[in-house]
């Protein structure tokens, strides 16, 4: 039960905020198709996922050879970089922006949201920035953990909480500030690309204070497994990549 004792982290923290979306009076969104998403995941977690492997070769930096706490600082900056420099290139190549449209489909943004991504999204980040960074730095143990642990906070960013941080946004991402990024109007396509740190968006472009509590989606999204699976031939209709997530009319 190796799958589950890894999955245990993501279920508390899904759980917590649930209850907590749920206090403010909020619904779960669009659930269903959510767990779809998670579904096919899972699926593909003991099937196609374990087909292709990120970068295990030469890396320029030797993570085992540095001090633990640098190894993981580094590991960690580069990994979320990478994340942040994909995230642009999904809402400007047309071909990404089909698949990552599917997350941007959310009518009532949520914790589940989080789930909420095209199958084939991990295996191209599999031989692209997780293997850049793997060739940058070879991870450790205690890093690839450490990641692993920080990166359930894009459960947090997700939730449909009207958590801000105010003058602090640029430090790390927030529901607010991940909301705007999913906004459906106009003003706000192409800002707050970050997964974890808005800091790389204030470097980058794109950074904006979060303001109110935007509406989230587009009128056209997935309605059931097969669209789930085929979501890119549908998908791609559904905004430019050039306006994110501009409603379809």
């Amino acid at each position: 039960m190796e799958w589950f004792a890894a999955l245990l982290p993501s279920l508390v923290v899904i759980l917590v905020l649930s209850l907590l979306e749920r206090r403010s009076g909020r619904g779960p969104g669009d659930w269903l198709i959510n767990l779809q998403t998670l579904l096919i995941q899972t699926i593909g977690g003991f099937t196609v996922y374990t087909l292709i492997q990120p970068w295990q070769g030469y890396s320029l930096i030797d993570g085992a050879s540095l001090p633990p706490v640098v190894t993981v600082a580094l590991f960690i900056l580069v990994q979320d970089l990478g994340e942040n420099l994909f995230h642009r290139l999904q809402h400007k190549v047309p071909i990404l922006w089909a698949m990552h449209s599917l997350h941007h489909s959310d009518p009532d943004m949520s914790v589940l949201t989080t789930y909420r991504h095209f199958w084939a999204d991990r295996l191209i980040k599999t031989v692209t920035i997780w293997s850049v960074a793997a060739l940058i730095i070879s991870p450790t143990p205690l890093a690839v953990g450490c990641y692993i642990m920080l990166s359930l906070w894009n459960f947090v960013a997700h939730a449909n909480l009207d958590w801000n941080f105010g003058k602090w946004s640029w430090v790390i991402n927030s529901p607010a500030y991940h909301r705007r990024h999913h906004s459906s109007l106009p003003e706000h396509y192409d800002s707050n690309f970050a997964a974890v740190f808005p800091f790389y968006d204030v470097l980058l472009g794109g950074y904006n204070v979060p303001e109110g509590r935007p509406e989230t989606g587009f009128e056209r999204r997935p309605q059931g497994l097969l669209d789930l699976l085929a979501w890119p031939l549908i998908g791609k209709r559904a905004a430019a990549p050039d306006s994110a997530a501009e409603p379809v009319a």
